[in-house]
């Protein structure tokens, strides 16, 4: 089954009632012992969503938003992907595969699509324009659930690629942060050809021997936030990557269990603290935003299956046996609260032709989301350097 095949997002009102049933019957634990969100998600905040998620929330709104952008699906090797395909009107436009991560979805992309395909409408230029190609991931939103093993990072980047040939394109180039940013960077070191440049936004590299022995400033930011992830924000991947099945039946029983388990990670991994301090991710986001991504899980019952991407890649070959420096193009965006903001000295060790570099003084985790105008930039000024 090679064809592409068009695709609407197309909620049932049976699936939308069962979810406000849910939530209307939401067992709810005791609050947290602190005044704050070292415990995790507060529980005042988790009655808020929930609350404004059951009568406020218009998923049918949302849903006409994203059937706007025109989206696909085609079959590779047994498996369902779904990805928006924006065509620029530029004929000189240039292929952009853009990958997300996780607990994001192709939610993150929905306000840089248009600035990226159509630059002349937002101020830009029209020599920078894209044709956007955007999947989600295998086990994530509407993308089909894998029913066997294989299907970690090496894997998606060989599907890819197979994907850009089938829509057309011979010559493309690819973007990604969190996992997006481990395909990306699979599809640069598997190099079939087609692929002629890739940017990421968390470039994944370790220290180098001169940072471990003698650490600049630049070394100790990157150490620190290393070590704060290492001690209090990576239990969620231990159990991804261990015991995916045995989390997602919470997960997918219990809409605010899966709401809370993602909104979590946008308080930590987003600039989201205001000019007195306090940090929220609504600082940041809209209520509406977050929902949409989470949407994006329980419409489709995706929590153990998103999950699942850990358990298939971690300590696994992320380029299909290719460990060799990547030699092709590379850019490297580092937004300042990045988990771990790599300095260039680490990624140059892993990405061996980097031609852009820049740190940024605003934005985190999710760029495209949190910093949508600065990540259309960075990408316009990335690829332009490879057109």
């Amino acid at each position: 089954m090679s064809e592409i095949r068009d695709f609407r997002i197309d909620v049932g009102d049976d699936e939308l009632a069962d979810l406000h049933t849910r939530l209307a019957d939401t067992r709810w634990p005791d609050a947290e012992t602190p005044d704050d969100w070292s415990q995790g998600l507060p529980l005042a905040y988790a009655r808020e969503l929930r609350d404004y998620w059951l009568n406020d929330y218009d998923w049918r709104e949302r849903e006409a938003h994203f059937n706007s952008f025109p989206q696909y699906t085609t079959t590779i090797d047994g498996l369902d992907v779904h990805f928006i395909h924006r065509k620029s009107d530029n004929p000189d436009s240039v292929p952009l595969l853009i990958t997300h991560g996780w607990p994001g979805s192709v939610v993150e992309f929905h306000k840089t699509i248009e600035p990226l395909a159509n630059p002349t409408a937002y101020g830009g230029d029209a020599a920078d324009s894209f044709d956007v190609i955007c999947p989600s991931l295998p086990g994530y939103g509407f993308s089909g659930k894998p029913e066997a093993t294989g299907w970690g990072v090496g894997k998606i980047a060989e599907v890819w690629d197979t994907l850009m040939q089938r829509i057309g394109y011979d010559r493309y180039f690819a973007q990604g942060g969190d996992w997006g940013a481990a395909v990306t960077t699979a599809i640069a070191m598997q190099d079939k050809g087609s692929c002629a440049g890739i940017h990421v936004n968390m470039p994944s590299a370790g220290p180098t021997q001169e940072a471990r022995d003698n650490p600049t400033e630049r070394d100790k930011q990157a150490f620190e936030g290393g070590r704060y992830y290492n001690a209090w924000g990576s239990g969620y991947s231990k159990q991804q990557s261990t015991r995916p099945q045995t989390l997602g039946y919470g997960l997918v029983d219990s809409p605010m269990g899966q709401a809370t388990w993602i909104i979590e990670k946008f308080l930590e991994w987003t600039d989201c603290e205001d000019a007195d301090g306090n940090k929220h991710p609504e600082n940041v986001l809209s209520r509406d935003e977050l929902l949409d991504n989470v949407m994006f899980y329980w419409l489709t019952a995706a929590g153990a299956s998103s999950a699942r991407l850990y358990w298939e890649s971690f300590n696994r070959t992320f380029g299909g046996g290719n460990q060799d420096k990547i030699t092709l193009p590379t850019g490297c965006s580092i937004f300042p609260k990045e988990i771990v903001p790599t300095p260039r000295s680490w990624a140059e060790q892993r990405y061996g032709n980097i031609v852009y570099w820049n740190e940024l003084d605003r934005g985190g985790h999710f760029a495209a989301f949190e910093q949508p105008e600065l990540f259309v930039n960075e990408l316009r000024e990335c690829f332009r350097l490879m057109r």
